[in-house]
């Protein structure tokens, strides 16, 4: 009889737990938590030697969620390695040079290496039809990301909420990470009179009506939170 206090204290707590951790879930809304719910709060953005994006490039971060403060673009650190960016973040963010853009009929490509598995798997990719950029919340562009799970996903970002075009789909074409943490991903999104389509490593995994997304614009890449990565920023051919 001694024991049931305990246990129904227990149980109490777990909820509680369980509850708190809901509002969390939504945090990273590119992020899968394959934790337990307790744990989906503790998955703070990761402690970099910070710097921000490097020069001649501009960076945005993710709207806020209510209530609290933008994240703090310079804590995303970028070190120029053989040619290409080592980047390792601090927060989830999109970086792009205002002179890349694109419209009409247009190809864009970016090579993202991943270097070691995050806590979590957390997603990147290349992005077009920004807009706004400069704006925290008035920010617009369809992003392609993918995950060392060997997932995709295709969304577009209208200001401070997020629209779902592709949910996370698994696919072939999708290398998952080696078990030393690495995969390498050509990501590309090819723009014609109807339709985008999103191709890694030259094959295509999906596409879209063009007329469902955001696709003249600014071309940049996107970037989630506590992630190591070696890029290439993207080009653009016609």
């Amino acid at each position: 009889m001694r024991a049931l206090p305990t246990l129904t204290t227990l149980l109490g707590a777990a909820m509680l737990a369980a509850c708190s951790s809901g509002n969390d879930a939504v945090a990273t809304a590119d992020t899968t938590m394959a934790a337990a719910p307790a744990a989906m709060s503790a998955d703070p953005d990761a402690v970099t030697a910070g710097g921000g994006v490097p020069a001649g490039y501009l960076g945005q971060v993710d709207p806020p969620r209510e209530g609290r403060q933008p994240a703090d673009l310079a804590q995303a650190h970028y070190e120029t390695r053989d040619g290409r960016w080592e980047v390792t973040t601090g927060p989830a963010h999109i970086v792009y040079a205002a002179a890349d853009t694109a419209s009409g009929n247009y190809t864009a490509t970016a090579m993202m290496d991943q270097l070691e598995n995050p806590e979590h798997p957390e997603a990147f990719g290349i992005f077009i039809g920004g807009s706004n950029l400069d704006q925290l919340t008035g920010q617009t562009y369809t992003y392609f990301i993918v995950r060392h799970t060997g997932e995709y996903m295709v969304r577009v970002r209208e200001g401070a909420t997020t629209r779902t075009v592709s949910d996370w789909t698994a696919s072939p074409d999708v290398p998952k990470s080696s078990d030393d943490g690495k995969a390498a991903y050509k990501l590309t999104a090819k723009a014609d009179a109807d339709s985008v389509h999103f191709m890694v490593n030259d094959k295509q995994v999906t596409a879209v009506a063009r007329a469902s997304v955001p696709s003249a614009g600014v071309v940049g890449m996107r970037i989630n939170h506590s992630l190591h990565l070696l890029v290439t920023p993207p080009t653009i051919s016609r």
